[in-house]
């Protein structure tokens, strides 16, 4: 029997609870889960790629048949060099989901031989977003619970770096 592959891409600036929950799920799903770390060009990351690959690397250390990969290519590109039949996507919100699935369509249209496969996100980490967990610390708030304790450190060791918003 061939081995499921998956790849659950995204940014990971900075990898949230939220993150960890679909990590976790979607590994349950495939022999191997590739986390993509990307860049986004139309986000300006606190972390560089090879700092949130570290952190991503930690996060899951302990999650049988999950490996972490930097890319920088379009996302086919990348789950077709993995070997990858699903994407694995995880939806917050309306939003998310109007976004995931023309994104769905197109990739679909690329290649018709890889599923995304949507997991909802766990009602409690459903408003976590690495976004709002940045502009929360860079204001100065509490972000332990949407992220965990390692990351919150860096977090806030990265906004005093840059700077904090209102002070």
């Amino acid at each position: 029997m061939q081995e499921r592959i998956g790849v659950y891409p995204g940014t990971f600036d900075p990898i949230t609870r939220g993150h960890m929950d679909i990590i976790r799920r979607g590994a349950k799903l495939v022999d191997n889960l590739v986390i993509g770390v990307t860049t986004n060009p139309s986000k300006s990351p606190m972390f560089s790629v090879e700092e949130r690959l570290a952190t991503v690397m930690r996060e899951t250390a302990g999650i049988p048949g999950v490996s972490v990969v930097p890319f920088d290519l379009l996302l086919m590109e990348f789950a077709e060099r993995q070997n990858a039949s699903i994407i694995v996507r995880g939806l917050r919100a309306v939003a998310d989901f109007e976004y995931e699935y023309q994104m769905a369509g197109m990739n679909q249209q690329l290649n018709n031989r890889i599923e995304t496969v949507f997991l909802m996100a766990d009602v409690a980490l459903q408003p976590i977003a690495s976004r709002l967990v940045k502009e929360i610390a860079m204001y100065g708030g509490a972000i332990g619970r949407f992220v965990m304790p390692e990351v919150e450190v860096e977090v806030t060791a990265r906004v005093k770096q840059i700077g904090r918003k209102g002070s």
